[in-house]
């Protein structure tokens, strides 16, 4: 089919793609153009996302496609129970061509591996004209990441981290970083004092729609994982921006000290919560980013606490991206520890004696969120220790929090929880024993085991966990110099010392009861 400027153009805008900006939606005519929202099945139970997950996605859907027909754009809209619904993308995007036959479709590329792999057959499917616009709302592009990482051997987000801050001059005093160091973060690995309580933070009553979303999926999802009484996400762009300015003005100003901090009962310390609304478009990384920038030069918020929060978006969160882009599909498979438990139960009951485990997930349970940490050192150490095979925890990762999107989860997860990857993106496994816990929050003072002992029957199993680990995994971990010390310690131990820790080990492992996850 010719291309016709002057006939409508359909545009398609995904649930990640929540922002006015969006590159599907520049140029649009608003006269004759539409909107093409698809609420399908497929893509609620590809996983069994948490149902906070689907409430979040489903709302903030149907709230902006409201904001789209209050400016004048006419809007396409299929909801999940519309009876027609064919549950997928592509039956639905044909259908809507059916309905509207426009000369073109035009999209912004989706983020997800799985749905730019369906999107690549739309112009066959549909018989139409289908362009692909990139995603403009991140700093780095596909080619630039791919340029930076050309011919280097190992990827370090450090580097890429300071030629994004160069590039783009952030936090930045000519060409010089603001303070005149890159990185605060040995400032920021401080525990919670128990003086020190945290602030309240801003929560959003669930509207009329998003009460009618929640029904929805307590109605057509209740065997998924999670629970709806807590529900408090912002669903709209200005609920966002609230939930920035909350951030900003009541929680940054202590972020960096205690950003590695856990504690008993405050699943959300002084941690941003906005990674939702980012992932789904509702705030944009530049508006961000310069608004903690702001609150630094204004006397606001201390350099550490506001160069920390700034790595984990434009370091972290595009590095993540770029490996994902540019590693995937294989990206994917990686288990480079030869990893094969099944992911234990605990993970979806929260039952379990070890008390650090039991709080993160009773709280990703009503939340949909535990900070970075809880997931690294917590969740993920006990995968890692546990040798949990990656597809499952990874998997376990997508669906259980609100802001997890495969892009952003699955190098995460694969990279830095469980070195799966083999040291793509992180120098070491991020392994630790119970005395790292014990360190950073307060969860082994109410536990019942005892993080002092190494071993016997109320030893902490992460300190027996984390020898035998390293005992297991020394033909791969034995030469990696960042584990040279750890190894040392390893060298004057007797053969039959080092038979009884991975004997407990396997004892403890053994125990764990395993069940599918929800579906």
């Amino acid at each position: 089919m010719c291309e016709d400027a002057a006939m409508s153009a359909l545009r398609v805008v995904f649930g990640d793609q929540l922002s006015h900006d969006i590159a599907a939606l520049k140029d649009m005519d608003r006269l004759a153009d539409r909107v093409l929202m698809m609420e399908v099945i497929s893509e609620n139970t590809q996983a069994p996302h948490h149902k906070q997950k689907i409430v979040l996605v489903l709302s903030a859907m149907r709230h902006f496609a409201e904001e789209l027909r209050q400016s004048g754009v006419q809007v396409d809209y299929v909801s999940l129970e519309d009876e027609d619904n064919t549950g997928s993308l592509t039956g639905e995007l044909e259908r809507a061509v059916a309905r509207g036959a426009p000369s073109r479709v035009i999209l912004t590329s989706p983020s997800e591996w799985r749905v730019r792999n369906e999107v690549r057959q739309w112009a066959d499917a549909c018989a139409v004209n289908v362009e692909v616009r990139e995603d403009d709302r991140f700093f780095a592009s596909h080619a630039r990441f791919a340029a930076w990482a050309k011919g280097r051997c190992g990827w370090r987000m450090e580097t890429f981290y300071r030629e994004m801050r160069r590039e783009h001059d952030v936090l930045m005093d000519a060409n010089e970083p603001a303070g005149g160091q890159w990185n605060y973060d040995p400032d920021n690995r401080k525990r919670l004092p128990p003086r020190i309580v945290p602030p309240s933070r801003r929560r959003f009553e669930p509207d009329a729609t998003t009460r009618e979303v929640m029904a929805l999926v307590e109605r057509r999802f209740s065997n998924h994982f999670g629970r709806l009484d807590a529900f408090g996400w912002p669903v709209t762009r200005s609920d966002a921006l609230a939930a920035l300015d909350d951030f900003i003005t009541h929680a940054l100003p202590s972020f960096g000290d205690y950003q590695d901090a856990m504690k008993a009962g405050a699943p959300f310390l002084f941690h941003a919560l906005l990674a939702p609304a980012m992932n789904y478009g509702l705030l944009g990384p530049r508006e961000v980013c310069r608004a903690a920038e702001q609150a630094w030069r204004a006397g606001q918020a201390p350099l550490n606490a506001v160069e920390g929060f700034i790595r984990q978006i434009l370091g972290w969160r595009e590095y993540v991206r770029g490996v994902y882009q540019t590693l995937m599909p294989d990206y994917a498979h990686s288990n480079a520890l030869q990893a094969t438990r099944r992911l234990p139960d605990l993970y979806w009951t929260g039952r379990t004696d070890l008390r650090c485990l039991s709080e993160t997930i009773s709280a990703t349970a009503e939340y949909a969120y535990a900070h970075h940490i809880q997931r690294l050192m917590i969740t993920g150490n006990f995968a890692l220790l546990a040798g949990v095979r990656p597809d499952e925890i990874e998997r376990w990762y997508l669906i259980v929090y609100a802001d997890a999107l495969e892009w952003v989860e699955m190098p995460n997860t694969l990279g830095m929880a469980v070195y799966a990857d083999g040291g793509q993106m992180a120098s070491k496994p991020y392994a630790a024993s119970g005395a790292y816990i014990d360190k950073m929050s307060d969860y082994c003072a109410g536990c019942a085991f005892d993080v002092k002992q190494k071993t016997g029957p109320k030893a902490c199993p992460f300190n027996y966990l984390y020898w035998a680990f390293l005992i297991r995994q020394q033909p791969r971990l034995g030469g990696n110099p960042r584990l040279a010390m750890p190894y040392r310690t390893l060298q004057n131990w007797s053969a039959e010392r080092k038979a009884d820790i991975v004997a407990e080990a396997q004892a403890f492992l053994d125990g764990l009861d395993v069940s599918p996850s929800p579906s």
